[in-house]
């Protein structure tokens, strides 16, 4: 199992609704997600700089890349672009991050 880190940017004022909306996740993109066999996934937020730390594990990598062609997928980036920021696409911007210690 692979495990996976990522970088992303919250708009400032937006902490409390990232969170509700999150605390609310939608069952068909949770079932999405798993179906993509992605597991252990938690965001965190740095409230100091605004930015969203994802961290999540994953068996299948190409099932991770067919993600942004789902319409549930493009339906929750479309949901959260008001408080991200944000690509054309309307994907999160989201920067790999790399592992430099693990301590299982």
């Amino acid at each position: 199992m692979k495990r996976i880190a990522f970088k992303m940017a919250l708009l400032p004022g937006c902490e409390a609704e990232y969170e509700k909306r999150h605390n609310e996740i939608w069952p068909q993109l949770v079932a999405e997600l798993k179906t993509a066999g992605i597991s252990d996934y938690s965001i965190f937020l740095d409230s100091e700089t605004n930015s969203l730390f994802g961290v999540l594990k994953l068996t299948d990598e190409k099932a991770l890349e067919a993600l942004p062609t789902k319409e549930i997928m493009q339906q929750w980036w479309a949901y959260m672009g008001d408080i991200m920021q944000t690509n054309d696409d309307g994907s999160p911007r989201s920067l790999p991050l790399k592992e430099v210690f693990y301590l299982p």
